[in-house]
């Protein structure tokens, strides 16, 4: 393929990780083809972590292209997407780009920017597929900074609140909102503050979604998942075992935790009255 790049070694095999390489590279020979791409970088498990490649990954990559006028006909138009492999779904999930189900059940998931857009464009460090001879260096490192998490004491007072507003929508009988604050929000803030409190093991995997990888990263004593996102129906019993969480390793108000405790006192109430009128 042309390119000023090395290209990594496939895995042996039909596995999807070699498909998915080879599309990035079928890909990178469609674009320099063109004349107004720049290069095609790669992201995720397909960018800088490829040594997480398995079965499940899929191809999230951004298309560099010259100016405003060539990214509006890449997105007008997945001609050059198809090139590289057939589409059998698609849909624009933000202005910059779309998801796709890719023949052969690869899934991709893409972003494109003019030259200048880049300079602004926020993103985790990639890693170059393919690139035009006269592309500018390090396009692949973003030059604005990529969201951080706030402070531990941010986190840590997120935390608790989701756990209060959770359980006062689980009893006003919003539980499906409920939960959602309690096993999903709070969670992820658990999560934020676990990585700032220096436990577990190696680096989020996703500066944008928290949870991405968080089994490989935390042990079960600091994050018992099964008991933290238990389902719709035992919020106190995920409320109380990220209120024991926090108490164990950060520092609380009482007031809040007095509060907290006496939410999920009558959240169990409130669950053995439900259990009790559908038997």
């Amino acid at each position: 393929m042309p390119s000023s790049n090395p290209q990594p070694t496939p895995p042996s095999g039909s596995s999807v990780p070699e498909r998915l390489l080879a599309f990035l590279d079928r890909l990178g020979t469609v674009l320099a083809g063109r004349g107004d791409a720049v290069a095609l970088l790669g992201l995720g498990s397909v960018g800088r972590d490829l040594h997480r490649l398995d079965e499940h990954s899929d191809a999230d990559f951004f298309v560099v292209v010259d100016d405003a006028a060539a990214r509006d006909r890449y997105l007008a138009d997945i001609d050059w997407l198809e090139a590289a492999q057939p589409v059998v779904w698609s849909f624009e999930n933000s202005g910059a780009g779309r998801k796709a189900l890719l023949e052969d059940g690869l899934f991709a998931e893409y972003a494109v920017f003019s030259l200048a857009e880049m300079d602004a464009a926020g993103y985790p460090p990639g890693r170059i597929h393919w690139s035009r001879d006269d592309a500018p260096s390090g396009l692949e490192v973003p030059k604005v900074r990529v969201p951080q998490p706030d402070s531990l004491e941010h986190q840590v007072g997120e935390a608790i609140t989701n756990l209060y507003v959770g359980l006062h929508r689980d009893l006003r009988g919003e539980r499906l909102t409920a939960t959602r604050f309690i096993q999903g929000y709070a969670v992820d803030r658990w999560v934020t503050v676990l990585g700032h409190l220096g436990l577990g093991t190696g680096e989020a995997q996703d500066v944008f979604v928290v949870d991405r990888g968080v089994e490989r990263r935390f042990a079960p004593d600091l994050l018992p998942l099964a008991d933290l996102v238990p389902g719709y129906e035992r919020n106190a019993l995920a409320a109380q075992t990220l209120l024991d969480l926090l108490e164990a390793h950060v520092e609380l108000d009482p007031t809040i935790v007095a509060a907290v405790r006496g939410l999920i006192a009558q959240s169990r109430v409130a669950a053995q009255a439900r259990a009790r009128s559908s038997a």
